[in-house]
């Protein structure tokens, strides 16, 4: 008897069902750790790779059967989702860029668009928008996501239409999301990208040595955990405005062959590796590192987040540093209250401590809190949290103290706030959702690299000295910042303009940062003078980690991270945004605006040094606006008296001093 010879329309049907079958068997698979994730998303690949060949060698066939072109559209839109979920896994961008191909063929086929479709066809159109908008925003396609948003808001009033009840309010409040999302961050449209670009920044070959070591050697960024809880905050899905920026920061920026769009059917070719029309194309120089990777926590639990970190530190390689950013109030919710928008509380009921997916086809199962609370339990798997940690890190009297620019100040004094942490959680549920500095304790047996920006973030300082092994650097936001009338706000209130709170803006895009600080709407920058501007703010930021890396009195800790061109930005930015602040007239003589950082920095990088009074003063007088700050030094006074102001005097000048070379 011979083998069963199956028509095209069943074996398509077989495919189907395994290729789902593979699909939804990754949402087993925690986002984080060691595990065989990679080994079935190579399986699910190949089943998709199949399935897609297979339909287009027998579509007409399977046409003549009934199938819709809403089903290749649905099999186009797994397989750009499982692309962007191994870019979540992986940060690597190829695979972010191939998501948008197979994304951008079901736009230009309108494989969705069927004047049948019923409610759950509908759904699955508007959420594919909503997936291919996210893609967008980190491919920086921006004319792209205004070409979906039109869409979305076609299709979410065609739909509230047709079908009334509670999936037609949550679109509409979706297009409120994008609509607000980018126009909060509208200045980073005509700005240079926020990754990391070789052709503006310093190629790490060229990061000089830093001679203060003593006898350690140099950290890479590893592991980056990215981690938002604010009420109200700007966000579209589940990627707040902040951890957007800071997501971007962290990676290297492609360019060239690698956004070069292709024509033609996707899914044509197929590797060795099994992946589906993978790129061929390298970024330019291919000696720059893997981006490190990245863990997004959009409003996580304490338990969780804890959980994420210490799966990171167990499995960090020697000589890697993770970077742990944390942006939340230090104020409960009832606190807030008062701030927060209907659209927004019903959001937060909404909303699950879970790591982002932005693919609600992968969300991930979660751990059961028993399972987080055993973990956690002091003296288990060497975390051993010492309880009355709790308690002085409110209240730090003891904490070492500097000067008027000194990196550490009491904790109470300068965050205007008697809560002990930062607070994680829902307005229903006041348990135990502070995050405290002693929470953290445990893990600094492993390099950490700490940025708080938060209202709260000075009690933070008290981690300073009292690590468990290895010393960790932090960098903590301002307890206030400006509004758009200059006044000073909680950084977790946010009001109606709202672009993000200004530190993470300052370490993320710096120049636009500071045009926000004084007032300037970059869109009314003369033409090419945001352009020229960027690049000679690139080149005074080099020269300042120059004279950094070159310093004597340089801290070890520091000497480390600034081998890695990654954070050794984030160092030189928030240089620059002490500067701002601490030189800026009407926030000079205004602790609570400063930003802070431990252990110290040398004292050739205070606000008041000639190479950051400078560097701030050049700035300001290329846009015209030195008279909003107070510079006391005599190199600053005289280039002020002489009455130029233009980018090609200033830059003539900045090189007379020797700070351009």
């Amino acid at each position: 008897m011979g083998p069963v010879v199956h028509s095209p329309s069943e074996e398509y049907r077989a495919l189907v069902d395994k290729a789902y079958s593979k699909f939804a068997r990754l949402r087993d698979f925690p986002p984080y750790g060691r595990n065989k994730w990679d080994y079935y998303f190579h399986k699910a690949f190949q089943v998709y790779s199949k399935l897609w060949k297979f339909q287009q060698e027998h579509r007409h066939q399977l046409v003549e059967v009934g199938l819709k072109r809403w089903e290749i559209g649905e099999i186009a839109s797994r397989i750009g989702q499982l692309y962007y979920n191994y870019y979540l896994r992986t940060s690597d961008s190829k695979f972010l860029s191939e998501s948008f191909i197979f994304y951008e063929a079901i736009l230009i086929r309108d494989y969705f668009k069927d004047n049948d479709k019923d409610a759950p066809l509908a759904n699955k159109q508007l959420r594919y928008c909503a997936r291919f908008i996210v893609i967008c925003l980190l491919l920086n396609q921006r004319e792209m996501v205004q070409l979906l948003m039109r869409q979305l808001r076609t299709l979410v009033e065609e739909f509230s239409r047709t079908y009334q009840g509670i999936d037609a309010r949550e679109w509409k409040v979706v297009v409120q999301e994008i609509v607000r999302f980018m126009k909060a961050d509208a200045a980073c449209d005509i700005s240079r990208p926020l990754r990391y670009s070789v052709l503006l920044d310093p190629h790490p070959s060229s990061i000089p040595m830093v001679d203060r070591l003593e006898g350690v050697k140099p950290l890479r960024l590893e592991d980056a955990i990215l981690a938002s809880y604010y009420h109200s905050e700007v966000k579209f899905s589940e990627l707040s405005l902040d951890t957007f920026r800071m997501l971007q920061a962290l990676e290297w920026e492609p360019s060239g062959s690698l956004y070069r769009t292709r024509v033609g059917e996707p899914g044509s070719k197929m590797s060795a590796s099994g992946l589906v029309n993978p790129v061929v194309e390298e970024i330019p120089d291919p000696s720059l590192p893997p981006n490190p990777h990245k863990y997004i926590l959009y409003r996580p639990s304490v338990q969780h987040l804890l959980l994420v970190l210490a799966t990171v530190c167990e499995e960090v390689p020697a000589n890697s540093c993770v970077l742990l950013y944390v942006a939340a109030s230090g104020k409960s919710a009832r606190l807030m209250s008062s701030h927060a928008s209907s659209a927004n509380l019903m959001m937060d009921m909404a909303a699950g401590n879970k790591i982002v997916s932005l693919t609600p086809t992968l969300s991930l199962n979660q751990l059961s809190i028993s399972q987080i609370q055993a973990y956690m339990k002091p003296g288990m798997d060497g975390i051993d949290v010492d309880q009355s940690d709790t308690s002085t890190a409110s209240t730090p009297a003891d904490s070492p103290r500097k000067g008027h620019y000194g990196d550490r100040v009491s904790t109470t004094e300068s965050s205007g706030s008697s809560s002990p942490g930062l607070w994680l959680g829902s307005r229903r549920n006041p348990g135990d959702n502070f995050l405290y500095p002693s929470d953290i304790l445990p893990f600094t047996r492993r390099p950490l690299f700490i940025v708080v920006d938060s209202d709260n973030s000075a009690v933070f300082e008290s981690l300073s000295g009292t690590e468990r092994g290895e010393p960790a650097v932090l960098l903590l936001s301002p307890s206030l910042q400006p509004d758009d009338k200059g006044e000073g706000v909680p950084a977790s209130v946010s009001y109606p303009n709202s672009c993000g709170n200004v530190f993470t803006f300052f370490l993320t895009a710096p120049f636009l940062a500071f045009c926000r600080v004084v007032g300037i709407q970059v869109s009314t920058l003369q033409k090419g003078q945001l352009e020229h501007t960027e690049k000679f703010f690139s080149t005074l930021l080099a020269d300042l980690g120059n004279i950094l890396a070159s310093s004597t009195s340089i801290s070890h800790v520091w000497a480390r991270v600034l081998y890695d061109p990654f954070l050794r930005q984030l160092v030189l930015r928030f240089i620059f945004c002490r500067g701002v602040f601490a030189l800026h007239s009407k926030f000079h003589d205004k602790p609570e605006f400063l930003p802070r950082c431990c252990p110290a920095l040398p004292d050739e990088v205070l606000p008041t040094s000639p190479v950051v009074e400078s560097m701030v003063y050049y700035i300001a007088s290329s846009v015209g606006v030195a008279d909003q700050f107070e510079f006391k030094g005599t190199s600053v006074k005289r280039s002020a008296g002489s009455g130029r102001s233009s980018v090609e005097s200033i830059i003539e000048d900045f090189n007379n001093h020797g700070l351009g070379n």
